[in-house]
């Protein structure tokens, strides 16, 4: 039985992976790898915790001993990497986290892969999830594509950029079979309410502000956090060692607009006269260093292993809504902190 680790496996992208990967290949065991910080959330799990193909192990990629005793026991055969801190907020306001976890987390689990695979790097694969938040600010035209030169901006995407380069050093300097992907902003089911989208519908069923900062004029391309999941399975299983795939939603919105849709969604579904939400939108102080737009070319992606966006933004963001309002009680474990005590009722006895 192949072993996968996915590193990050309890958070927002990682458990929609996690979940694809032990429904569609029961023959791979997959062992999720998280440290369960605020955005580790094993109830976004709890589906797949029985099934025979998967194991949860707590742990921190940032102790490098624990990851090079984890892979010389586990003997692990690839890797999924989404492990990271991933709120440019909170990189503002404490960056050296995002430093430790992003790139020094990212070398140890390398150096691992390195010293354990060394006999056959072949039939190893050390796959890398990162941003598009590297390439920086685009203008009013323009897309990133996969040579699109770095510019990171704020200390989060400066440590997913480093991040990046290790990863590829590793393929150039040692042989490593490496991939990575940068993908745009995603949104879906299970995202921490901190984000924008989670955030607003949130509040605007409590009917509390949506913050929005600067004017809302800030673009940034949508991508259904199903179609990610489903171009990481297909990336990681057919990418050519040593390549790098964007992977876009092909859904450009300004701020401001995407907030407006968002409630009229929300008026629709809650029975509310149409502008009640809107009434709750409040502009703040913009974020320092933030980037005007985000646009992603994920066309090389669509011709070398046939993926595509299964939907646009309007019928991604209506599901989205549908979801958080049919899963009250997964909102209220999150918003309470509820859910932090799953892991030790649920898993720390086992």
């Amino acid at each position: 039985m192949k072993k996968v680790l996915i590193t990050g496996g309890a958070g927002f992208i990682g458990s929609h992976v996690v979940r694809r990967f032990v429904n569609t290949y029961p023959d791979y065991e997959i062992i999720n790898l998280d440290k369960l910080t605020y955005a580790g959330n094993l109830l976004n799990l709890k589906d797949v915790e029985t099934r025979s193909n998967y194991r949860f192990i707590k742990g921190d990629i940032v102790d490098a001993e624990f990851i090079n005793k984890l892979f010389a026991e586990e003997k692990i055969d690839a890797v999924i990497h989404l492990a990271a801190e991933s709120h440019v907020d909170r990189s503002i306001s404490n960056p050296t986290d995002f430093v430790l976890t992003n790139v020094v987390g990212t070398v140890n689990l390398l150096n691992a892969a390195r010293i354990t695979w060394k006999e056959d790097y072949k039939n190893h694969r050390f796959y890398h999830v990162s941003t598009d938040e590297v390439y920086g600010s685009l203008g009013d035209d323009g897309l990133f594509t996969e040579n699109t030169a770095y510019d990171p901006h704020s200390p989060y995407s400066a440590s997913k950029a480093s991040s990046d380069h290790f990863v590829r050093a590793y393929h150039d300097t040692y042989g490593i079979d490496t991939v990575i992907s940068n993908c745009s902003n995603n949104y879906g089911s299970f995202h921490f309410p901190e984000k924008l989208i989670p955030l607003s519908i949130h509040n605007i069923k409590n009917f509390w502000s949506i913050p929005v900062y600067g004017k809302g004029e800030n673009i940034r391309d949508w991508l259904w956090v199903e179609d990610h999941a489903r171009a990481i399975d297909v990336i990681f299983h057919n990418a050519i060692p040593g390549s790098t795939y964007n992977v876009g939603g092909h859904n450009e919105w300004k701020n401001i607009d995407l907030i407006k849709l968002l409630c009229k969604i929300m008026d629709e579904k809650l029975g509310r006269e149409l502008g009640t939400s809107e009434r709750l939108i409040t502009f703040v102080t913009d974020r320092a260093g933030h980037d005007q737009r985000y646009a992603i070319d994920s066309s090389k992606l669509q011709h070398d292993l046939d993926w595509t966006p299964s939907l646009q933004f309007e019928e991604g963001l209506a599901k989205t809504v549908d979801w958080y309002l049919e899963n009250e009680e997964w909102l209220q474990n999150v918003t309470s902190g509820e859910y932090q005590s799953y892991y030790t009722s649920q898993y720390k006895s086992r």
